[in-house]
């Protein structure tokens, strides 16, 4: 909830006018100066702090539009997003994706997948024989592009949050792993849903990915998590780069593209 604070903005302009103030300026309870330049002040309010029920214990750095994120002090600066694509909170499963899709469907296939095309041929087993259009690195698998990264068109967490954020490449998401002691939680505070609990080495900021599973049309492996990154699987066009974890790992690993699985933002 916010509460403008109407008197003071008309203050701040009159002062402004009067006596050509370039910076407005908050001091701080420890002694600390935050400075403004006026002419980016669009508008200055109250903001209540989200509560503990609503970040679910997770870390909240700081929000970019309506999302929030977490700093957990890594090396790179990437900042993670505190809930999925698709979700409110932490301990929410959100929406799910073929990687280098932006949109949730009912059914995840080679057929439904928008980066396929039926040549109208099968294979020795009767199953027809799919080749993908965009996203390509070798020709047994489809029209070569040398495509490896998803562009920010085809990217879930751009299209549905805004230029500002992005799917993670594999890099990064190697990065995370490494940088968090990762802890399995059957009912993370108390709210029915099981994932890991990630503590950064470096701040001991923690972020939660809660166990999603994936979709074909039903949901299956609730109680593992798996997330996109935004890498093509370097040995194979039909895979995509993803974090896995169950209640004993976590790790990076790679499947088939046309799988709906979770979608984790970063920060660009």
């Amino acid at each position: 909830m916010k509460k403008l604070i109407l008197s003071l903005v008309t203050m701040a302009s009159l002062a402004f006018a009067a006596n050509a103030v370039t910076n407005m300026c908050v001091k701080t309870t420890d002694g600390k100066i935050i400075t403004v330049d006026v002419e980016k002040v669009v508008e200055v309010y109250y903001e209540e702090a989200s509560s503990t029920a609503d970040n679910q214990g997770v870390t909240v750095t700081g929000r970019v539009g309506d999302y929030n994120y977490v700093d957990l002090g890594l090396p790179s600066g990437t900042m993670w997003a505190t809930y999925n694509v698709g979700a409110t909170k932490p301990a929410e499963y959100g929406d799910y994706f073929a990687w280098g899709e932006t949109k949730p469907k009912e059914y995840y296939s080679d057929s439904t997948y928008k980066w396929c095309k039926d040549t109208g041929e099968k294979d020795g087993w009767g199953y027809r024989i799919y080749k993908y259009t965009k996203y390509c690195a070798d020709s047994e698998y489809g029209t070569v592009d040398n495509k490896t990264v998803l562009e920010a068109e085809d990217d879930a967490a751009t299209a549905n949050w805004g230029s500002a954020w992005r799917m993670p490449t594999a890099e990064e998401i190697d990065e995370l792993i490494d940088a968090c002691n990762w802890k399995w939680m059957d009912n993370y505070y108390a709210t029915g849903i099981a994932g890991r609990l990630g503590t950064s080495v470096y701040n001991g900021a923690t972020i939660f990915l809660p166990a999603a599973g994936y979709r074909y049309t039903d949901l299956y492996a609730a109680g593992g998590g798996d997330y996109w990154s935004s890498s093509l699987y370097e040995y194979g066009s039909y895979r995509a780069s993803h974090l896995k974890f169950g209640e004993y790992f976590i790790d990076s690993d790679d499947d088939h593209r046309d799988d709906g699985r979770s979608v984790r933002a970063v920060l660009r």
